[in-house]
């Protein structure tokens, strides 16, 4: 019988920090495999002609890739970092998309070379390079043009990804896009493959999704008319949302995929187009529930109308809530039935981080049971953006990482050390 310590993947919280250390990033690995198992399930075996692409920026590893690999679903990577991370692995070269807004001659070069299986491509400068390496290579490379549907999504403005103006993508408006498509439908070194469009992060309805549809359905509908160019592939993004609060789960997968199939089949018949292949790009949706991080209490201050709760970490691990209010949910390791923390609390306390920023803060209003100084805290649903996002502020160490499954834990990343932290610091 499990002691009343919070268990995660079967295992003792409290044994996992003693053992590990803290901060201390944790993993259920059985979560993220029911996730990609109800992708399958939901997705690729009720659609035909059907893909998904984990979006590596929301936690990548090497263990983590393989696990992807193992799960048959692809990876989408965003950087030579990933990228590299990916090959190094052995992940299969063909199931990789290289995504990105920027990409630098070396991210394309090494795409090209090594065999991706798409090139994304967002600027019609990357046109030319893709091919030149193509050339050089001697290969065909597959390639989407990225699109901004122009859909503003009901999301923080600042992972929203689909709006006309953003960053990402080429305009429906304009001859930048009509004008990329033509160029590569010339190459003999480019394969346009299709479209790809991602509205934003953090998505809990289907609007933006079906908005985005018609708006892309109509601009395939348009290209085979005045181009002649048929989307063999459509890559509609990921952004369904994630839950905060531990005793929600987040929406099924189908809640959104089967209205994106019903509607992209229902248009596509009357507006007479052939129904391409359809790629999700899931991320956060499968690791954000499946992660917690365990901290350790340093101090609690308490002052007129407000109290303090510091532990050892922070933004520096978890930057999400200063970049853009992220909300968590936590509880008390050693009584987990005692305290949910979240922003309904009566009085007001903040736990903090140790980072030399008042903007250092991961819950905000909480409601608390008592602690001292040496107890332990766990944040529920850090599974995405937190690893993949952490820095050396303060000069601290990034986290350990750890994935628990059926009672077993395993080492996945170890802790920086002081080592580490110097290794690349010259004295000049």
């Amino acid at each position: 019988m499990q002691n009343q310590n919070l268990h995660w993947g079967g295992v003792d919280c409290l044994e996992l920090a003693n053992k590990f250390g803290t901060p201390l990033y944790v993993y259920d690995t059985g979560i993220i495999k029911a996730r990609c198992r109800e992708l399958r399930e939901t997705f690729l075996e009720r659609w035909e002609n059907t893909r998904v692409r984990y979006a590596g920026k929301a936690f990548l590893t090497r263990s983590m890739a393989k696990l992807i690999e193992r799960e048959g679903l692809g990876l989408d990577v965003v950087s030579f970092g990933e990228l590299n991370l990916a090959l190094s692995v052995n992940f299969p070269h063909e199931k990789i998309e290289m995504n990105g807004n920027a990409k630098s001659h070396e991210e394309i070069a090494l795409s090209v070379k090594s065999g991706v299986g798409r090139i994304i491509v967002d600027h019609p400068d990357e046109l030319q390079i893709i091919e030149h390496y193509a050339k050089e290579s001697g290969k065909i490379q597959k390639i989407f043009i990225r699109v901004a549907p122009g859909v503003d999504a009901h999301t923080h403005a600042y992972i929203a990804t689909g709006q006309t103006g953003s960053k990402f993508g080429f305009p429906l408006e304009g001859r930048m896009l009509p004008e990329a498509i033509t160029y590569a439908m010339k190459s003999e070194f480019l394969d346009i493959r299709g479209l790809h469009f991602h509205v934003g992060s953090q998505i809990f309805d289907t609007d933006d999704y079906t908005k985005s549809l018609e708006k892309i359905l109509e601009l395939m509908k348009t290209l085979k008319d005045s181009l002649g160019f048929t989307t063999h592939e459509l890559n509609i993004g990921g952004g369904f949302g994630a839950v905060i609060n531990p005793a929600i789960k987040s929406m099924k997968s189908e809640f959104y995929t089967d209205v994106i199939m019903k509607k992209l089949h229902e248009s596509c018949k009357s507006l007479g187009l052939e129904v391409p292949r359809i790629i999700l790009e899931p991320g956060r949706w499968i690791v954000s529930e499946a992660g917690i991080t365990i901290y350790r209490v340093e101090n609690i201050k308490e002052l007129p109308g407000i109290t303090y709760i510091a532990v050892n970490g922070g933004m520096a691990d978890n930057p999400r809530v200063a970049l853009y209010n992220a909300e968590y949910n936590a509880v008390s390791v050693s009584n987990p039935e005692g305290a949910i923390y979240n922003r309904e609390g009566n009085t007001h306390v903040s736990i903090v981080g140790k980072c030399c920023e008042s903007g250092d803060v991961l819950i905000e209003g909480a409601k608390i049971q008592k602690l001292q100084a040496g107890d332990l805290i766990a944040l529920y649903n850090t599974g995405a953006y937190t690893f993949s996002m952490a820095s050396n502020y303060n000069c601290l160490a990034r986290p350990a990482v750890v994935f628990v499954e059926n009672g077993e834990a395993k080492l996945a990343v170890e802790r920086q050390s002081p080592e580490d932290l110097l290794r690349g610091d010259l004295l000049v």
